[in-house]
């Protein structure tokens, strides 16, 4: 946490207003050394002191300690891409420990601690072990509860306790997740359609249009995280046929591999675990060889990002989004996660000694060693 600047604001606010020391130690009731050590640092002025101080410079009482509760949106995309850097750069519980030092200097700051959780989340995968792993799921779900309780914003809160039951059910805790989600909030008219209208009927076209391409690019994001879900539940070959089938639809349809490489890539390997647990050995090596061609394709940097037809989306993404058009993850961590989603993975052992999957794997080593 950075030290109070109180002595510098003092030193500033005295030569900007042409004060003395003499003056102002007078002006309290202190010796003129006193104010001259507040303003070297050497000590600090007594709390009793701080509403006179405040007055005395015409500034509140943040303004006068070099407070600030909470970080801009630029700001905290500046601190998250550092952090997620730092994640592919350096030992992990010494990220682990700046992530810590920021969430209490910002803790009433919380779209900061709400990205500080995401952070833990999504790089669990560094963890030396499944303790770790718990440690940094418990870490990022007391973020998350606090945002859910402390926090103003209603689409702030719902994201926090979504995140809050994906804690509870990777730390097995599926009641409690169950209970934190029900009931299922029934559908009802999208505030896109409804503000789009609003801004339609004003005259402003474009803005009605930016707004819907938002709405249909987060059911597009929505849809796909669903229908990936939706795979681990194939019971039958004719069941994994048809829902691979309609995703292949969805994903042609809005150009994902394109528009949005990084949501549809895990699509392929859950769809090759659920043929390999049918026994469909050709079909889960077809996934695969889907998954690398896919990962070894023209399709870095990994952004968000607008297209032909989601044509005022990039507006959009860097207005709105706290991370604008950033993903989660550093980009070093995701290339070296593509590749262990093959290699780590325990249902495709039985594949290792198969020519196409070995051809795979060293496809997309060479891919990652060529971006290093």
């Amino acid at each position: 946490m950075n030290e109070l600047q109180i002595g510098a604001v003092l030193s500033e606010c005295r030569h900007k207003q042409k004060v003395t020391q003499e003056e102002l130690a007078e002006y309290l009731g202190v010796s003129k050394a006193a104010v001259s050590k507040w303003e070297t640092g050497a000590s600090y002025p007594d709390i009793t002191l701080l509403p006179r101080l405040a007055t005395f410079f015409h500034l509140s009482l943040e303004e006068l300690l070099a407070y600030r509760p909470q970080l801009t949106r630029e700001e905290i995309r500046t601190e998250y891409r550092r952090l997620s850097a730092a994640f592919s750069s350096q030992p992990l519980e010494q990220v682990l420990e700046q992530c810590r030092q920021l969430a209490k200097e910002y803790y009433s700051c919380f779209p900061l601690l709400f990205q500080l959780g995401s952070l833990y989340v999504n790089h669990t995968h560094l963890a030396s072990g499944p303790e770790q792993v718990k440690e940094m799921l418990q870490q990022a779900m007391k973020l998350f509860v606090r945002v859910k309780n402390q926090s103003r914003e209603i689409g702030l809160i719902k994201q926090a306790r979504n995140m809050e039951a994906y804690c509870l059910l990777n730390l097995g805790h599926t009641k409690q997740a169950r209970c934190l989600l029900e009931p299922l909030e029934l559908s009802t008219p999208s505030a896109e359609s409804l503000l789009a209208s609003a801004y339609h009927m004003e005259g402003n076209q474009v803005k009605a249009q930016e707004i819907l391409q938002a709405g249909i690019f987060q059911d597009v994001v929505g849809l796909i995280n669903l229908l990936a879900s939706y795979l681990s539940y194939s019971q039958t070959a004719d069941e994994l046929e048809e829902t691979w089938k309609r995703i292949q639809l969805f994903i042609d349809g809005f150009q994902l591999k394109s528009l949005h490489p990084g949501l549809i890539l895990p699509l392929y390997p859950a769809a090759a675990v659920q043929h390999l647990k049918l026994g469909q050995r050709e079909q889960a090596l077809d996934r695969l060889e889907e998954f690398t061609q896919l990962a070894t394709s023209d399709i870095y940097p990994l952004k968000l990002h607008g297209d032909q037809f989601f044509t005022l989306l990039d507006h959009w993404l860097e207005s709105t989004l706290e991370l604008g058009n950033g993903l989660p993850r550093d980009e070093a961590v995701i290339r070296k996660s593509i590749a262990q989603s093959l290699t780590a993975h325990p249902a495709f052992a039985s594949l290792a000694q198969e020519p196409r999957f070995a051809g795979m794997i060293a496809r997309l080593k060479a891919s990652q060693e060529r971006s290093s």
